[in-house]
């Protein structure tokens, strides 16, 4: 994922916090709260004390935010010729939202159906007919009621709009205004934080503090986001003004979104006060450490070392194969970052990196040492 920011000022590149897009992520973690270990609590409690209406209501629309995190939630990327920044509550950025125009909004709310064109941009499936019935299609495969919210949305974006307000504001009043309250002061500190450094130490060191995941090419001018998926955008030229801003999230881990539509100011959304190390492993070599693990007997190996460490004798005895064959798979996970060495004496001890596994997920933690 990149972003062009050839000519573009230091000024331009904002740190803000944003009511709106925390509350777009709170409503992630309450339909999917196994993407949310650490906000466990919060999700539980949270749930069980919403009333029923609302708890229906969120069904019908959860498409903003389950699977994907819809760029309503930063209207004020959209918003033509207004300020840069996202609003300071709730209202102001639901103000903001407002403001976009129908086929702006039913384009960021069916994203989904949408994905391909997403960063070419082109017309909304408000009045394409080809988009439309793409919509409604990719709409019918999630279900009932996603489908029923999509035609009422191109049937009238208007009653919609207001609809989906008063929904995030009875949220705000169910449960979001003191999650806010307790988040806020964190969120606006690490937003000074990073203005800071931003003006102290210049774009690279502010952009490599937000996450390792984050690179600034200062030579091609251009921000480069580690992720997956794949995009482009710049941040200049665009209808919404010149400029990069980027939001800080108490409930975000593990997620890093990038909103890269086209006329559309980029985004940079970004967890903060993650569980995750200080410097967590590229996707170069979380795919190495899996391609490591891909092999029957290096599992077998990491058995025997998530236990205690071995010696390659040792291991050729358990595992009844060669010593030229052991070293050659320790080598392997050896490289990948998995497994630990130390001498003691005259003997090398192999042992499993249980910090860096955990990271690769539980399943296969208790896999190794059930």
């Amino acid at each position: 994922m990149t972003i062009d920011i050839t000519g573009l000022p230091p000024e331009r590149i904002d740190f803000a916090i944003s009511p709106l897009a925390e509350l777009g992520m709170a409503l992630h973690t309450l339909s999917e709260p196994g993407h949310h270990p650490a906000q466990h609590g919060w999700a539980t409690a949270t749930a069980a004390s919403l009333k029923p209406d609302l708890a229906d209501r969120l069904t019908e629309a959860d498409f903003l935010w389950r699977t994907t995190f819809s760029d309503v939630f930063m209207p004020f990327a959209g918003v033509k010729g207004h300020a840069r920044v996202p609003g300071t509550s709730l209202a102001e950025d639901l103000d903001r939202l407002d403001r976009l125009d129908d086929e702006t909004f039913v384009s960021a709310a069916l994203e989904f159906t949408c994905s391909s064109t997403y960063s070419a941009g082109g017309p909304s499936p408000l009045v394409n007919a080809e988009l439309r019935s793409r919509a409604r299609d990719m709409a019918a495969a999630r279900g009932p009621k996603p489908l029923e919210f999509t035609d009422r949305l191109l049937a009238d974006p208007g009653s919609v709009r207001v609809w989906l307000r008063r929904l995030f504001e009875d949220c705000d009043d169910a449960f979001f205004r003191d999650t806010w309250q307790r988040v806020r002061m964190q969120l606006a500190a690490e937003a000074r934080q990073k203005t800071d450094l931003l003006h102290r130490r210049g774009p690279a060191a502010a952009l490599g503090a937000v996450s390792s995941a984050v690179t600034l090419d200062e030579e091609a001018r251009r921000i480069e986001v580690d992720k997956l998926s794949v995009g482009h955008t710049s941040a200049v030229g665009t209808e919404a003004g010149a400029g990069l801003t980027l939001i800080p999230s108490a409930f975000g881990w593990p997620h890093l979104w990038v909103l890269y539509a086209r006329n559309w100011r980029p985004v940079i959304h970004y967890p903060v006060g993650s569980p995750e190390l200080a410097s967590p492993a590229s996707l170069e070599v979380l795919q190495r450490r899996m391609d490591a693990l891909s092999h029957p007997l290096r599992m077998q190996l990491c058995r025997f070392l998530g236990r205690t460490p071995y010696t390659t004798v040792e291991l050729t005895d358990a595992l009844n194969i060669t010593a030229p064959e052991v070293s050659r798979h320790l080598t392997v996970l050896k490289k990948a970052g998995l497994i630990t060495t130390r001498r003691r004496g005259r003997y090398v001890l192999h042992q499993l990196d249980m910090t860096v596994v955990a990271r690769l997920g539980s399943d296969f933690l208790e896999g190794v040492l059930r």
